[in-house]
């Protein structure tokens, strides 16, 4: 069954709980590449726009509940489950993303295929995600 926005929006409230710098870095790391490069590539993209001075602080809560929702252990569908794990982190990334796209740049988006080659080498696509923000 699928959650309205608002049920979302509560989870990722909830979620924002559960961030920090080194629990961010410290998943990304361990399930990058279980969580495939479009999840990563989502987490990179909120991840960079935080990161820029001028986003406003609403906007920094709506992505700081989604990374908590990412980092967040024990989650609708667990993350060590095989091929479905992120499935809801997916989803509760890409609200997040379409709310905050206005202040995805060229830059968060430069940094964030940069960091993708780490785990991902350097043919990614990532014009779906993209396509979806612009």
């Amino acid at each position: 069954m699928e959650k309205s926005p608002e049920e979302l929006e509560k989870e990722l409230e909830s979620a924002s709980k559960h961030y920090s710098e080194e629990k961010f870095w410290d998943k990304l790391t361990k399930f990058a590449k279980k969580a495939g490069s479009s999840v990563v590539y989502a987490v990179l993209l909120l991840y960079f726009t935080l990161q820029k001075p001028e986003v406003p602080a609403k906007t920094k809560a709506i992505i700081i509940g989604a990374l908590g929702y990412f980092i967040l252990p024990f989650d609708l569908i667990p993350d060590v489950a095989a091929a479905v794990g992120f499935t809801d982190d997916l989803g509760a990334l890409g609200i997040a993303l379409l709310q905050v796209a206005m202040y995805i740049d060229g830059d968060v988006k430069s940094k964030a295929k940069e960091k993708l080659k780490d785990w991902f080498g350097e043919n990614v696509d990532t014009s779906e995600i993209d396509h979806k923000i612009s």
